[in-house]
């Protein structure tokens, strides 16, 4: 089986990917194409739904509009990429079939199929198109890091850890709890075993006073 630079010769283009067959999926970063992995799994797509809904409420009735991955971000025509979830500001950028030209907000959710891309490849192209802020999601490590472009880099990253609620400096306003982000607060209670209802807990009783008198 061919390997992907065989499959898609460098430089790739936009025009070329929107030729393959439909269901295909890749992305494509400075006209080298990186093939995307199999579905998320569960928690990954928990995570990048829970982000989304965050940034929804917050940003309900002001003109920024936020996305969620599967939707395909055309920087350019070598330059083609799907975040799991984005924000974008200017409405010039949006149209019926994808969003034209990069984001304001990105934030990608980790795994470790797409570890290096994210940290290396699509850091080095949030920034250099002009990103603002740029946050990564680890379910490995239950940590955040967040990116902001000053001066057209991005500096060394704030990290947080799981128990931390976080602000966007995009959005000074828009709060991340990363408890609530990873679900440690969904825990529920379990409910006592049939055994120990009430009728149950009064006939034991006696043998709790008989247990602690020897005791």
């Amino acid at each position: 089986m061919p390997n992907l630079k065989e499959q898609y010769p460098e430089p790739y283009t936009y025009q070329q990917y929107e030729g393959l067959p439909e269901g295909i999926r890749l992305e494509i970063i400075g006209g080298v194409v990186y093939d995307m992995a199999a579905s998320p799994n569960v928690r990954h797509q928990a995570i990048a739904g829970n982000i989304y809904s965050t940034i929804k409420d917050f940003l309900r009735g002001k003109p920024c509009k936020p996305f969620i991955a599967p939707l395909d971000i055309v920087i350019d025509d070598i330059n083609v990429v799907e975040p799991d979830v984005f924000v974008v500001c200017d409405q010039d950028k949006i149209t019926e079939k994808n969003i034209k030209g990069a984001p304001d907000l990105v934030i990608e959710v980790l795994s470790p199929s797409n570890n290096v891309k994210d940290r290396r490849d699509k850091k080095w192209l949030y920034e250099r198109h002009g990103v603002r802020e740029y946050i990564l999601i680890s379910p490995m490590e239950e940590n955040a890091e967040r990116y902001w472009l000053v001066e057209g880099r991005y500096g060394s990253p704030d990290i947080f850890a799981w128990n931390e609620t976080f602000a966007s400096l995009l959005f000074p306003g828009l709060l991340f709890d990363l408890q609530d982000i990873f679900e440690k607060n969904d825990v529920v209670a379990e409910p006592d075993p049939i055994w120990l209802t009430p009728l149950a807990k009064d006939r034991i009783k006696p043998f709790d006073k008989q247990h602690n008198a020897v005791a």
